[in-house]
């Protein structure tokens, strides 16, 4: 890790057990490793190198601890990152009231951090409808009024796992495009509602 470049910090949050890990398993090393997991203590560190528009921005990512007694350590991690993925259990519906609390500490410590909200385990749900506690509208409701993004992802098959963290990076490059502009003196009026010059977008 050390001397190692890196563009986006991204952290990933949520209660535990939502899959926080598994979702990073996938994403770094495309398996699935069934469990039981450990817990995770403080956190863990990757690093994933990718191009995006001709441009190569390497994520940082730090997955934390999901216990409440690691919260005051999570803290630590999440400080100047530029993403962060709240991660809850589709099946779990206590796991999207930890969503809100830590919506909440990033907005308060962090509030230039883009934040994506992200549903995990949707192999279930799509395997048997019952099983799911969250409904998808209420969580795009939610991310509405917060200004973040959705996802439900499939950490075992795969579904929207990569698809979440290039768009983590493409929102990284289009802000820095639109922040470019504006140090430069761009008029940015006629922008602002340009596709490849916003990353708050749904």
């Amino acid at each position: 890790m050390s001397g190692q470049r890196v563009d986006v910090k991204v952290v990933m949050l949520g209660k535990d057990a939502v899959g926080k890990t598994s979702l990073v398993e996938r994403y770094i090393h495309h398996r699935f490793l069934p469990g039981p997991y450990q817990n995770t203590i403080g956190a863990a560190f990757v690093a994933k190198a990718m191009c995006v528009r001709g441009q190569n921005v390497t994520l940082g990512i730090w997955d934390t601890a999901g216990s409440e007694r690691y919260e005051a350590m999570s803290r630590i991690y999440y400080r100047g990152a530029r993403a962060a993925i709240v991660c809850y259990d589709l099946t779990d519906s206590s796991s999207f009231e930890r969503v809100k609390f830590w919506v909440n500490e990033l907005k308060n410590c962090e509030d230039q951090c883009q934040i994506y909200i992200c549903g995990t385990k949707s192999d279930l749900v799509e395997n048997d409808k019952a099983l799911r506690q969250i409904d998808y509208h209420d969580v795009q409701d939610y991310a509405d009024e917060i200004n973040a993004r959705v996802c439900e992802t499939s950490s075992k098959t795969g579904q929207s796992v990569d698809e979440l963290f290039q768009k983590v990076a493409e929102d990284f490059v289009n802000c820095k495009d639109f922040e470019t502009l504006a140090e430069k003196g761009v008029d940015l009026t006629q922008k602002r509602n340009a596709t490849s010059y916003t990353c708050c977008h749904h």
